[in-house]
């Protein structure tokens, strides 16, 4: 496919030197249909453009690139975003915004390519969700790196600490945040099973009882994808068996 691009910076030699970038890049193929050097001229072009992708720069005069992509957000069918700058403290800011990747300058082309790639699959991806073309996920903070990791992967959320472990079929993550927000942002992923932990509606396989000397009857929730058992209240344990036979 050909990307239709986008680029948007307020130095005209860091307009040159990406639409080079871009030019040299083969897989996808892009077509550069315009440049703007701030946000008005941007929203102009994206209207009239209809582009597929914003090469976004963050410190311009005026509106800057993290206020541009907020409002982009709430198009109907948004470009896909890549923000391009030399500063790295805002990286996180910027998957939160749901930007599909984050380049700092100088930009080498192969990160570039690999850029490119990334709004390939994600257009790929837009077929199978319901969202604004991206889907739905949590963007990880570990050992000074942002990953992002799609809700359609994770098998659970437990409440430890001050952290919460974000648990897929081959990884373990710490995500930093409340569970109570990730319950009511994405219930319809989601169910609460204990006070401390929200299941997967799709990896929900059993709901079984036991019995403890200690503590007497409870009832576990069999998950596929991994071996480990979490607790279910007696309060959750009517909306568990629902998401069971959904």
């Amino acid at each position: 496919m050909t990307l239709k691009v986008l680029i948007v910076d307020d130095e005209a030699l860091a307009r040159s030197r990406m639409r080079t970038l871009l030019g040299e890049c083969t897989d996808p193929r892009v077509d550069v249909v315009g440049e703007g050097s701030n946000a008005v001229q941007a929203m102009d072009q994206i209207q009239r453009t209809g582009c597929d992708l914003v090469m976004l720069d963050i410190h311009m005069p005026g509106v800057d690139g993290m206020a541009l992509a907020s409002t982009l957000r709430g198009m109907p069918a948004p470009p896909a975003i890549v923000f391009v700058t030399a500063y790295a403290e805002h990286a996180v800011h910027a998957f939160e915004l749901e930007a599909v990747d984050y380049l700092t300058k100088p930009v080498r082309r192969e990160r570039l390519q690999q850029a490119l790639q990334k709004v390939v699959r994600m257009r790929s991806a837009a077929d199978t969700v319901q969202d604004n073309g991206l889907p739905e996920s949590l963007i990880i903070q570990e050992r000074g790196r942002s990953e992002r990791v799609a809700l359609s992967d994770v098998i659970y959320l437990k409440a430890e600490l001050k952290y919460i472990t974000v648990r897929t079929a081959d990884k373990e993550h710490i995500f930093d945040g409340a569970l109570s927000d990730l319950e009511q942002r994405y219930s319809h992923l989601f169910v609460r099973v204990h006070r401390n932990a929200l299941v997967s509606r799709r990896a929900v396989r059993a709901v079984e009882k036991y019995n403890d000397p200690v503590d007497g009857e409870g009832w576990t929730v069999r998950l596929d994808g991994v071996d480990e058992r979490l607790a279910v209240s007696r309060r959750q344990l009517a909306a568990v068996r629902e998401a069971l036979m959904s």
